[in-house]
């Protein structure tokens, strides 16, 4: 049986949310705990009743911006793979989807703040580097079947540094970036392939 979450616990929830939003929108240093409380419709002296410090909050705001990302990225991959498409192929055309260009908010934790996370100090930075590693590892979980394993740290740093490129650039320019990146790496490890 489950077991409906405190009013404590809704509210911690609620505040995290808002953070991992405002994490990729404004980056570690345009956090600040008084704007997400104001935005969580909270007041800034309830803070300290839900976490240590701002870092214990960008931690949990991190995590959450990766495990929802995910999430997203898993559940369009599973539909593309359903359609025939090779897990590979469908991890490239999600994760180089256009909507990356306006989905800031929603997207990829390590497009949003990768430039950043080499900054960090202590746990922060380690929780940086955890959230990397778990990307470079969904990609190497994608790769076609007999390709070097080690090659999922070059098609990660790729697709995340098209999808920095593509948003710098928007509109038309961000989407051919998008459109030939897809397609160098399709054709790169994935040659002969019709699509």
């Amino acid at each position: 049986m489950n077991k409906q979450p405190s009013r404590k616990e809704q509210t911690h929830e609620r505040i995290v949310g808002v953070a991992a939003r405002a994490i990729r929108r404004a980056g570690y240093h345009g956090v600040g705990v008084a704007d997400i409380m104001k935005e969580a419709g909270l007041t800034h002296g309830g803070f300290y009743a839900h976490f240590e410090s701002r870092d214990a909050l960008l931690i949990e705001a991190m995590q959450r911006a990766g495990q929802d990302g995910a999430v997203a990225l898993a559940e369009h991959v599973a539909a593309r793979e359903a359609a025939g498409e090779s897990r590979f192929r469908a991890l490239v055309e999600a994760y180089l989807a256009d909507d990356q260009l306006d989905d800031v908010e929603g997207g990829c934790i390590v497009a949003a703040l990768c430039s950043e996370m080499p900054r960090l100090q202590g746990e922060v930075r380690e929780a940086a580097r955890r959230r990397v590693l778990a990307f470079v590892n969904g990609v190497r979980g994608a790769l076609p079947e007999g390709a070097d394993a080690s090659l999922a740290e070059t098609i990660a740093a790729t697709m995340v540094g098209t999808v920095q490129m593509a948003r710098t650039l928007g509109d038309q320019s961000g989407r051919a970036v998008l459109a030939r990146t897809r397609r160098a790496l399709l054709d790169e490890y994935e040659p002969g392939r019709s699509g």
